[in-house]
C-alpha cells in the first residue's frame, strides 16, 4: 500500500530522470546529423578554411563532444558547455540568424504555435467527450451509427489533406485567407480590427486540428461509456430508478475519463508533427515552421531548443496524466 506522497515522489522522479535522458539525447542526437554546421552558417560550402575554423571556433564547436581525451581540461567540452547554459535559462544563439537568441525565437514559435493548438484541443475534447457521450447512450441507434460514422472518417483522415481541404473550402466559399498570420500591408483602426484579423486566418487551422483530434477522442469516449455501462454498479445504480443522466453524472463520467485523460497526454507527442503539416499548409509562422526551417539550415541551437521544449512539454503532460489519473482512480496508487 502507498499513500499519495509516496506516489507523487516516485511519478516526479521517473520524471526528472527522463528529463536527464531527453537533455543528453538532445545533445548528441543533433551532432551525428551529416554535414558541417560550419560551412552551413556561412551559408556557402565554397568558404576558406580559415573562415570555416574561424566560425567553428567561434560557436564552440572545435571542443571534444564530451571529455578531452588528448589529456586537456575534462570539463572544456562541448556537452558540459551546453548543460551550464541550459541551467542559466541560455538555450544559445541561431546559426542563421546572426547570434538572434533561440530562447527568443522560440517564444515567438511557441506564442504562435499555442493560438493554433490550444483553441483545437479544447474544442476537440469537449465536442469529443460530449458526441462519445451521446454516441454511447444512444448506442445501436441512427445517431450512434452516424458519430461512429463522423468520427471513423475524421480519424483516418490525413492532416494534410483535411487542411487542403478545409483551406480550398474556406477560401472559395467563405473567402477566408488562405496563408500567413495577419494580412499583409493591413492597417488597424483598433485592437478589435487586428483581433478579427487574426481571427480569420485563425479559424481554418484552428478547424483542421480540431477536427483531425475530434474523431480519436470521439471513438475512445464512446467505448469507454460503453464499457463502464456493463459495470454491476451501473445497473445498481439503474435498479434503484436514477435517471440516465444522473447515472452518467454521478457514476459512470469519472471511470470513463480515465482512458482519455492518458489519451489526451499520449497526444501531446503528436502535436508537433500534426502542428507541423497544418502550419506548412496554412503558412501559419509557429513552431514548426520554425523546426522545419532548422532542420533544412542545420541550425543546431535551434532544433536543440525546439526538441527539449517538446520533450518537456511531453514528459509534464504525462506526470501530470499520471497525478490525474491517480486522483480519478485511487487504486492506481495502491498498485
Amino acid at each position: 500500500m502507498r499513500g499519495r506522497g509516496a506516489y507523487l515522489v516516485a511519478k516526479v522522479g521517473w520524471a526528472l530522470l527522463t528529463l536527464a535522458l531527453v537533455i543528453t539525447f538532445n545533445f548528441v542526437l543533433f551532432r551525428i546529423l551529416p554535414g558541417d554546421p560550419a560551412k552551413s552558417i556561412a551559408h556557402d560550402p565554397r568558404v576558406s578554411p580559415e573562415t570555416v575554423a574561424a566560425l567553428t571556433a567561434r560557436f564552440g564547436l572545435d571542443r571534444p563532444l564530451f571529455v578531452d581525451m588528448d589529456g586537456g581540461n575534462p570539463f572544456d567540452s562541448q556537452f558540459v558547455a551546453y548543460l551550464g547554459r541550459l541551467a542559466a535559462g541560455d538555450l544559445g544563439v541561431s546559426y542563421q540568424f546572426r547570434d538572434r537568441p533561440v530562447v527568443d525565437m522560440l517564444g515567438v514559435g511557441l506564442v504562435n504555435t499555442l493560438w493554433l493548438i490550444l483553441p483545437a484541443n479544447i474544442l476537440a475534447i469537449v465536442l469529443g467527450t460530449i458526441a462519445g457521450l451521446i454516441a454511447a447512450w444512444r448506442r445501436g441507434t441512427t445517431i450512434d451509427a452516424s458519430a461512429l460514422t463522423i468520427g471513423l472518417i475524421l480519424w483516418a483522415t490525413p492532416t494534410f489533406f483535411m487542411g487542403i481541404i478545409l483551406l480550398f473550402l474556406g477560401a472559395a466559399w467563405f473567402d477566408l485567407p488562405t496563408a500567413g498570420k495577419q494580412t499583409i500591408g493591413a492597417e488597424y483602426a483598433s485592437i478589435w480590427e487586428a483581433a478579427a484579423d487574426l481571427g480569420r486566418h485563425l479559424l481554418m487551422p484552428t478547424l483542421t486540428f480540431a477536427l483531425v483530434l475530434l474523431g480519436e477522442y470521439l471513438l475512445i469516449m464512446r467505448s469507454s461509456v460503453i464499457q463502464i455501462f456493463s459495470e454491476d454498479y451501473i445497473l445498481t445504480a439503474r435498479a434503484k430508478g436514477l435517471s440516465t443522466f444522473r447515472v452518467i453524472r454521478d457514476h459512470a463520467l469519472r471511470n470513463a475519463m480515465l482512458p482519455m485523460v492518458t489519451l489526451i497526454a499520449i497526444n501531446l507527442g503528436f502535436i508537433v508533427s500534426g502542428a507541423i503539416q497544418i502550419e506548412s499548409v496554412f503558412s501559419w509562422p509557429g513552431l514548426g515552421a520554425l523546426t522545419v526551417n532548422a532542420v533544412r539550415q542545420r541550425d543546431y541551437p535551434v532544433l536543440q531548443g525546439a526538441f527539449l521544449l517538446l520533450a518537456v512539454s511531453v514528459v509534464l503532460a504525462n506526470l501530470a496524466a499520471e497525478l490525474l489519473y491517480g486522483w480519478l482512480d485511487p487504486r492506481v496508487r495502491e498498485a
